[in-house]
């Protein structure tokens, strides 16, 4: 569906991508992965048709409409939630526009047998039967169901834009994104700022959906779970892989070293041949045998190791010194803003060496909570740090706080005291700052990039308690593993929010989630946690839809008294047209898996294709798109008899 043929993009001397060609099928899930600064963005971008290469072209079939939703995004600030969020459905609300400009028209006129009125009248026809196919009746509430899978509450669905945070209004931007139904979506980082539950629901929105996915993530567990295969951007080349992306690592270093051990062997081969050549060449009767090897030496093709980067941050916590045995005790602590209650009934006691996770729906209060324990915040109720306490906090926004007039050296040097100050350059190294990086004015400086450093400057004093809250927004996937790894080490106290359920495992062995109520704790591990509280809504789910169900049978038995039953032959009738339509419906289902088959191996074929033969390119799309429309058509044709099925068993 979407064909990227020999895409470069130059910035002065410097090539992001340098030829790259791949295909994207209409029902593919990729994971696009890659270092900051590999390309990630710009190529997504690209497919999205808002930035052009420097050469090569994206081809996208006509009609195809292509979703993207961008890291950084503008927003209606004068639109309610609601309001902003069906401005997806701008071509539904075109037509209904049109139609009840219609409807108007024609109650005014009285030219019946007019041309101009039978105009009107086939245009009315079809624009509710466009508007039927887009479901329209129901955009309203679709709208609201997207909402609230994302976190949204039915009082905030009114509330102007204006009123909420940016990862508030990214979420509405990711609602239009999903309500808009587009053929290829394209996410960059869909799981900013979206709580642990709301990534839950979006995951089960997008394994669900009929269209092709493209999404950039640093949430693992979301990768996995979503995405079928893994696009590697790496030195201005692509790598492409049919897995996700834990399988994906392990191929990747397995492919590596298959290409290591070859390099080696060739390399030894070409040294052997190089003494074989110097021992023969100056003897008359081998020279000859020399010259081959000589020849055979220069048409030897080399192997190349692929430059995979395996660059990591190197973090470690510096001991804990020694605090008393309860770090933290708090008890009915309550929180409010005017009349605006965030919570109460928090009760804590946190013994010495305990890490947890504190989890809960965004807005309810989580870093608050953390910056009443530090001090930032008022509160109602009791609170004590125990003996010794030595606290060392990373707030949510931390890397936004750094003075962008300094450079990263002197941000780490006005923070060091001590001995410390002699290893600020080892330091900064070990966080990937190192050569001229550490002259860099924090202004120029990447998200992860400021991460690092925010976390580089916690690591200067040692700390026995450590509140962290969101640490691993914009770092990469190898370097969230290295902090999970420091802080599973670190053998002080840790209090640490995150959304990202893969960092969380094994990390925080106690889950407390934040209710307005409270908090609630829980024992065990995050996917344990995660696993009960789905079953415990799955339990309320199915209360509450047995309830519904009970109602409608009273109400549908009503009805059928009122019902006459139909007579024989017609029975007779509607049966025979069922078995008809039945065996029309088999033979269709068949032939729809057997092309499906086809389709599947067709687009392996695609997928491996050599697109700079370009006439086999253009012969192999074109087969594919035909095999294609054929089964959309038996797609149509399917439907369209289960309707008709499903209308006579509802008349039997």
């Amino acid at each position: 569906m979407v064909t990227v043929h020999n895409l470069s993009v130059v910035y002065g001397e410097r090539a992001l991508f340098d030829g790259i060609s791949f295909f994207m099928s209409e029902k593919d899930r990729i994971g696009l992965v890659g270092k900051n600064g590999a390309g990630k963005s710009t190529l997504m971008k690209i497919i999205a048709g808002i930035a052009s290469p420097t050469k090569g072209n994206i081809t996208i079939p006509k009609g195809r409409k292509v979703g993207y939703l961008p890291q950084q995004m503008k927003h209606n600030e004068g639109a309610t939630v609601i309001e902003e969020a069906q401005s997806a459905f701008a071509e539904l609300n075109t037509f209904q526009e049109r139609l009840d400009a219609i409807n108007i028209e024609l109650a005014e006129r009285t030219d019946y047998e007019s041309n101009a009125y039978m105009n009107l009248i086939h245009e009315l026809t079809e624009l509710n039967d466009r508007i039927t196919l887009m479901d329209g009746d129901s955009s309203q509430e679709r709208a609201e169901r997207v909402l609230k899978g994302l976190g949204f509450e039915q009082e905030e669905l009114t509330r102007p834009m204006s009123t909420f945070s940016g990862g508030w209004k990214m979420r509405v931007e990711l609602s239009k994104i999903l309500l808009g139904a587009p053929d290829i979506m394209l996410l960059d980082e869909p799981t900013n700022h979206l709580d642990i539950e709301s990534i839950e629901w979006l995951e089960g929105f997008l394994i669900d959906y009929p269209g092709a996915v493209m999404l950039i993530s640093h949430d693992r567990d979301f990768l996995d779970n979503i995405t079928r295969r893994t696009v590697e951007i790496s030195n201005g080349r692509i790598y492409d892989y049919k897995f996700n992306y834990s399988n994906y690592l392990i191929h990747r270093t397995d492919e590596l070293e298959r290409q290591k051990a070859a390099a080696a062997n060739q390399q030894k081969y070409i040294e052997d041949t190089k003494v074989l050549i110097n021992k023969f060449r100056a003897k008359k009767n081998k020279a000859a045998f020399a010259q081959g090897l000589i020849k055979k030496l220069d048409k030897l093709e080399v192997i190349e190791v692929d430059d995979f980067d395996k660059t990591k941050i190197n973090i470690k916590f510096p001991p804990a010194p020694h605090s008393g045995k309860v770090v933290v005790k708090a008890e009915d602590l309550a929180k409010s803003y005017g009349s605006k209650k965030v919570f109460s009934g928090v009760d804590l006691i946190l013994p010495k060496g305990m890490k947890i996770a504190l989890v809960g729906k965004n807005g309810v209060g989580k870093t608050t909570l953390l910056k009443i324990l530090t001090g930032q915040e008022g509160y109602e109720g009791d609170f004590e740090l125990g003996h010794k306490v030595s606290m060392g906090y990373f707030a949510q926004d931390e890397a936004e706080k750094l003075d962008e007039s300094k450079t990263v050296f002197e941000t780490i040097d006005d923070e060091a005291v001590g001995e410390i100050r002699t290893q600020i350059r080892n330091i900064l190294g070990s966080f990937l700052f190192g050569g001229d990086d550490i002259d860099k004015k924090v202004s120029v400086l990447s998200g992860g990039e400021r991460t690092r450093l925010a976390i580089c400057k916690l690591l200067l004093q040692p700390h026995n308690l450590v509140i962290m809250d969101e640490p691993t927004n914009h770092l990469d996937l190898a370097s969230k593993e290295v902090l999970k790894t420091a802080l599973k080490q670190y053998d002080g106290t840790l209090i640490l929010v995150s959304h990202d359920r893969n960092f969380l495992h094994t990390l925080a062995k106690d889950i407390y989630e934040l209710k307005s109520t409270g908090l609630k704790h829980f024992v065990g591990d995050i996917y344990e946690f995660l696993s009960e509280k789905r079953a415990t809504s799955i339990a309320q789910f199915e209360q509450e839809k047995l309830k519904k169900q009970d109602q409608t049978k009273a109400k549908s038995k009503a009805e059928q008294e009122d019902n006459t039953s139909l007579n024989h032959q017609e029975k007779k009738d509607l049966e025979k047209q069922k078995k008809r339509l039945l065996s029309q419906i088999q033979k269709l289902e068949e032939d729809i898996a057997k092309h499906d088959e086809v389709l599947k191996q067709l687009q392996e074929g695609l997928s491996a294709l050599d697109y700079s033969d370009e006439s086999k390119a253009q012969l192999a799309l074109e087969e594919y798109k035909e095999h294609e429309r054929a089964q959309e058509s038996r797609y149509a044709d399917w439907e369209d008899k289960t309707q008709s099925l499903e209308g006579l068993e509802a008349r039997s």
